[in-house]
């Protein structure tokens, strides 16, 4: 977890050392503890305005293939830089005509214990063709959870910020000087 001021000096390194023509907005930048994603805006290829919904979806297809080809030098570059200075890897998408790609991501394992009624669950969502296997039922019901208390989430991890704020001001912080110390002879 990291706080705002954390991850506005994230946003402003990446903004500041994303080349000026790789994007035309960077659009999203999250962080967890082993991935940094970065998300731009390309622009969306030209189509007529009639253009069958197959062929726009392919136009957008190829659209984000074609810059991932294209700046896979460039995005490497920042990249490594970003691995090296903030510990995480660094995974890259693109919103291109309301579509969004993500390249390549970070698929971390999750070790957990799960009693019976709870492996139960994960296996009546593979019986359904819900998911493929344990783990991708598992997923399908964070992503679950996530839809439905995005406002709950959010509010808890300000206050865990906030926690981080009051830890930092604890006793084993050195004390601000008192007023007018520097004065005394």
């Amino acid at each position: 977890m990291i706080t705002n001021e954390q991850r506005e000096k994230l946003r402003g390194w990446f903004a500041g050392r994303l080349p000026d023509d790789l994007f035309e907005e960077l659009t999203e930048l999250t962080v967890d503890r082993e991935e940094i994603l970065v998300v731009g805006r390309i622009p969306a290829p030209r189509l007529a305005e009639d253009a069958p919904a197959t062929e726009r979806e392919a136009a957008l297809e190829s659209r984000a293939q074609e810059f991932r080809e294209r700046t896979r030098e460039d995005r490497m570059a920042v990249a490594r830089e970003a691995e090296h200075r903030f510990r995480r890897k660094v995974s890259w998408g693109v919103e291109c005509g309301g579509r969004r790609t993500l390249f390549t991501h970070v698929a971390a394992p999750v070790m957990t214990r799960l009693r019976q009624p709870e492996r139960q669950v994960l296996d009546t969502l593979i019986a359904g063709g819900v998911a493929r296997s344990r783990s991708d039922a598992l997923a399908w019901c964070v992503r679950l959870v996530q839809r439905h208390t995005d406002d709950w989430l959010a509010e808890l991890r300000d206050s865990l910020e906030h926690v981080q704020r009051v830890r930092a001001q604890g006793p084993d912080t050195e004390p601000d000087p008192a007023p007018g110390a520097d004065d005394r002879e």
